[in-house]
């Protein structure tokens, strides 16, 4: 039998989440792990997914429910598991368990955006970036297969709501054995092409400040015809999502922003409102539908 590493997760923090369904199991009990205390309002800024008619709200979360505020933190651990060898592109078994503060597996979680954890793996580098949806095996296992691009660190972002609580985050950590010499190539060019998708990314103001709020507008052309694509479709219940990570070593949930697409925009257009916590580089990766097809529009801010 190999041999299981076992990596804690660093911290957690709850953020609120919108309308969900839920699946049970029953909870088994293990009392190795511990619970990190936390500010549940730290280091989020959500951009909502809104109508014009919620729109006073534009950081309400998943959904844009502003009862969901309510909701009280789940103060969940999670662990990760990961087998005891890790090569380079290929294919590598994590298990993610979620225990309460007594060590007893949680068992009963609530959808939100169409799964029951989202798990954002991001390198050192930021050059390599996934948005993967582990299956739920019960007990508050979760398991999903990852690959792992190149060597060095990696975190990763699991993002999961826990039955009637607030959704939270936490960050674990893979380290894949080898040297990565790169370090992150900041580009900060606003047009590019990803496969047959052009993307213009436009910014509400040409100096973004910390703090303030900034209207993101990814404007979209089909790379051959020149137009607005024509097949855009939801993912995962929105228009487009959007992953932002501020550099900084390590990475935590603090660095980590996931906002949600506006409604009702011009075609090829998606557009979101959010707000950068603290001067820095950051980079945003935006993802939208064309066709059953996910496309990753990547992008450096920097940000006052």
């Amino acid at each position: 039998m190999k041999r299981i590493l076992t990596a804690l997760a660093i911290t957690s923090i709850a953020i609120t989440a919108g309308c969900a369904s839920k699946v049970s199991s029953s909870p088994t009990v293990n009392n190795n792990t511990t619970v990190a205390d936390v500010n549940p309002h730290e280091g989020h800024n959500m951009g909502g997914s809104m109508t014009p008619e919620t729109k006073e709200n534009p950081h309400g979360g998943h959904g844009g429910h502003s009862s969901d505020s309510k909701l009280e933190a789940a103060n969940a651990t999670t662990k990760l598991t990961v087998p005891d060898k890790i090569n380079v592109n290929t294919p590598v078994a994590l298990g993610i368990d979620i225990k309460d503060r007594q060590g007893k597996s949680i068992a009963n979680f609530d959808k939100f955006q169409e799964k029951l954890m989202h798990l954002i793996v991001v390198s050192d580098d930021f050059e390599s970036f996934n948005h993967i949806h582990p299956t739920y095996k019960g007990n508050g296992r979760f398991e999903v297969q990852a690959d792992f691009p190149k060597p060095g660190g990696y975190t990763l972002f699991s993002d999961y709501k826990v039955a009637g609580k607030a959704e939270q985050v936490s960050t674990l950590t893979v380290q894949v054995p080898g040297t990565n010499p790169s370090k992150p190539k900041i580009d900060l060019a606003t047009n590019k092409t990803f496969g047959n998708t052009k993307a213009n990314l436009k910014l509400s103001q040409p100096n973004i400040k910390a703090g303030q709020e900034v209207h993101l507008i990814f404007n979209l052309l089909d790379a051959n015809s020149n137009q607005p694509p024509n097949d855009l479709q939801n993912y995962l219940g929105e228009k487009g999502h959007l992953v932002i990570l501020k550099q900084s070593a390590p990475l935590t949930e603090a660095n980590y922003i996931h906002a949600h697409a506006l409604r009702d925009t011009p075609p090829g257009e998606i557009h979101f409102i959010t707000s950068f916590p603290q001067p820095g580089k950051y980079k945003m990766w935006g993802q939208f539908n064309r066709n059953g097809k996910i496309v990753t529009a990547d992008y450096w801010v920097d940000v006052q």
